[in-house]
């Protein structure tokens, strides 16, 4: 019944009806849920995450490490490099300098050579030369004495005679 100076309201199954026993219900189920969650759920959900993130965190510093190591290994690779570059460098400075001095070694040599056979060619010339100076006094000689010999067969005077050998003598080839 409705009440003075209060306007009826209806009961009757409106939207704003709250049966208490369903409220009440409902915040039981709703405590009992909320510990069995926290008690049986929320642990094991917790430690399934704080595993995940303990192994997320472990893959982070993992790849943190490997990439430090890759970037460790990576310059120590590039100084390997510099390194093979400078001992190649130096190789070939040194196999170019060695083939220079070969070089120079060989071509002192071969002017040597090249001189000493020239100083032998000269020396044999001179042998030569004085043979056939030699050959040449011998037959001078031996010209000289059968000059002599016709000399003294003619019996020239004695101022004939040397004209006739200063003549014969001019006539001959001069040695240099």
């Amino acid at each position: 019944m409705p009440q003075a100076g209060f306007p009826a309201l209806v009961l009757a199954g409106g939207l704003t009806d709250i049966d208490q026993t369903l409220a009440v219900s409902v915040l039981i189920l709703f405590a009992i849920f909320a510990f069995v969650l926290g008690r049986f759920g929320w642990k094991p959900l917790l430690h399934v995450i704080e595993e995940r993130e303990k192994g997320i965190r472990e893959a982070v510093e993992g790849a943190d490490k490997a990439n430090a190591e890759a970037q460790r290994l990576l310059a120590q690779h590039h100084e390997l490099v510099r390194e093979a570059t400078r001992e190649r460098d130096d190789i070939l400075k040194r196999a170019l300098g060695e083939a220079e001095a070969l070089k120079n070694d060989i071509v002192g040599k071969a002017r040597a050579e090249a001189e000493q056979a020239a100083e032998r060619a000269r020396q044999q010339i001179e042998r030569d030369k004085s043979q056939a100076i030699q050959e040449l006094k011998s037959q001078v000689a031996d010209i000289a004495i059968e000059a002599a010999s016709k000399i003294v067969q003619s019996s020239l005077t004695p101022e004939a005679q040397r004209r006739l050998v200063s003549d014969f003598i001019e006539q001959l080839p001069k040695a240099h």
